[in-house]
């Protein structure tokens, strides 16, 4: 078994008997997915948007040449100005470059997942830059040392007490469970440092490239402030975050907000268009976007193209009973549940992340969630596909599938191990059922039991019961 694979399995063992972490990821995603149903609701034609956005996101994705092409001109147009990165590396050098040239000893960030992805904290931190995460849940993340468990609600594996904890080790703060108190506790922490800093850095959820426009969406307001009060923003985005019109953008922020956290809209949906104008009483002094490809040309080429379609909701992850079991940090990547199951192994290959294309039941609760349709399912089964042609999987599965070929391809050999099966199973089977199997199998039953096998095989019963009606009618 590889490296990968037993450090999945030592993350599991350690989460999956873990009754706090699970009452926590129950109350919040059990919310998330009621609220949900209630919002989608209130749209007039819940599966016709959804169609709808489906057949948006894909014709982008089939034509991103095209519309990379008409984002970069409108950001040029307004005043912006784009960089290309090809991987993580580049899009972080790229950032630093741009923070030393200008001075800058203090970033403040805004919530983004890409820049976990890149790791853009320790390469700032590298060159002598501050990076300052002013998101409330990433804030507490950033204090624990820790990484977000959720793309959406970064902390859902923690609880009032873990936060107020945390606050009063790292910031002196006296120890409450009100919410208000640990929010205001973190304003006064934050507040300064919008002023103090010299960036503002963000993620982007949509650019929308007839108008070079870049769409931040939040729930809290330090997206905004690290957008408009620092003299310099800089915004790192996938290339594939792209929705071709300001009308197809109401149509995908409608169907982000219910399918995430079961919101007609978020409280701030923030689009940017360029930097700040002569006539503008604030904004930044210069906008610099940072497309970054990391793999997403190269999943654009495969089969895998449909994944690239995500709007990283994260209502599959609420959906996932897999997910609801072992929790985020379980899967050792940055994006978890089923989208990070695809799109780890994706991104960063099989041979790393062999395993998580199986953290899945293919119950295809993931795909009636997700708001553009994706076929998560299916795109896991290919993955487990890949495992076995790249030679990932582990030896007994080998042996074992090898075995069955074999035995599959003589009748003689398949009835000797059906018949073989049904005595074995019988002698340590209770009511019919397998209640314990020896290792690897033992995974199968220490969670579930096992019906035992057929005492004779379907072709037995067959010949039995074609025997006895010849007789019969030859007796008649």
């Amino acid at each position: 078994m590889s490296e990968a694979a037993v450090s999945f399995k030592r993350r599991i063992a350690q989460t999956v008997h873990n009754e706090d972490l699970h009452k926590a990821l129950r109350r919040a995603t059990d919310r998330f997915g009621t609220n949900r149903i209630k919002m989608l609701a209130t749209l007039p034609d819940a599966d016709e948007a959804r169609d709808r956005a489906r057949a948006i996101r894909r014709h982008t994705i089939a034509n991103l040449d095209r519309y990379l092409g008409q984002f970069v001109e409108s950001v040029e147009r307004v005043g912006g100005k784009v960089h290309w990165a090809s991987d993580g590396e580049e899009a972080n050098r790229i950032i630093v470059d741009l923070a030393r040239a200008r001075g800058v000893k203090l970033v403040v960030k805004g919530k983004s997942m890409i820049s976990e992805e890149t790791e853009l904290n320790r390469a700032l931190e590298a060159a002598g830059i501050t990076a300052q995460e002013t998101d409330l849940a990433e804030f507490v993340l950033q204090l624990e040392g820790s990484v977000p468990s959720h793309i959406v609600v970064p902390i859902v594996h923690m609880t009032r007490k873990d936060v107020s904890r945390l606050f009063h080790e790292k910031l002196g703060s006296e120890e409450t469970e009100d919410v208000l108190r640990l929010a205001r506790i973190a304003r006064e922490t934050l507040r300064r440092r919008y002023i103090e800093a010299g960036m503002g850095f963000t993620g982007a959820n949509f650019g929308v490239a007839e108008t070079g426009t870049i769409v931040t969406v939040t729930n809290e307001g330090n997206g905004r402030l690290c957008s408009t009060l620092p003299r310099y923003h800089v915004v790192l985005m996938g290339i594939e975050r792209l929705v071709p019109t300001l009308e197809d953008l109401g149509l995908m922020l409608q169907l982000l907000a219910r399918s995430a956290t079961g919101q007609k809209l978020s409280v701030y949906s923030n689009l940017v268009t360029g930097p700040r104008r002569c006539d503008d009483d604030d904004g930044p002094e210069e906008l610099h976007i940072v497309l970054i490809d990391n793999g997403r040309t190269r999943i654009l080429e495969s089969e895998y193209a449909e994944m690239l379609t995500c709007i990283r909701c994260g209502s599959c992850l609420n959906a996932c009973p897999v997910y609801k079991t072992i929790g985020g940090h379980a899967y050792g990547a940055v994006y978890p549940g089923p989208m990070g199951s695809v799109l780890s192994p994706l991104f960063n290959g099989l041979s790393q992340y062999a395993e998580l294309p199986h953290a899945s039941s293919l119950c295809g609760a993931c795909r009636e969630v997700c708001p553009v349709r994706i076929d998560l399912p299916s795109l896991l089964l290919r993955l487990r596909r890949d495992t076995v042609l790249e030679g990932h999987a582990p030896w007994w599965l080998k042996l074992g599938i090898f075995g069955y070929g074999t035995a599959a391809s003589s009748p003689k050999l398949f009835g000797l191990g059906s018949s073989l099966a049904g005595l074995g199973s019988s002698l340590i089977s209770k009511d019919g059922w397998i209640t314990k199997l020896p290792p690897p199998l033992n995974g199968w039953t220490q969670s579930r039991d096992f019906p035992k096998f057929a005492s004779k095989s379907f072709q037995a019963r067959w010949k039995e019961r074609q025997g006895k009606m010849t007789w019969q009618g030859g007796k008649r």
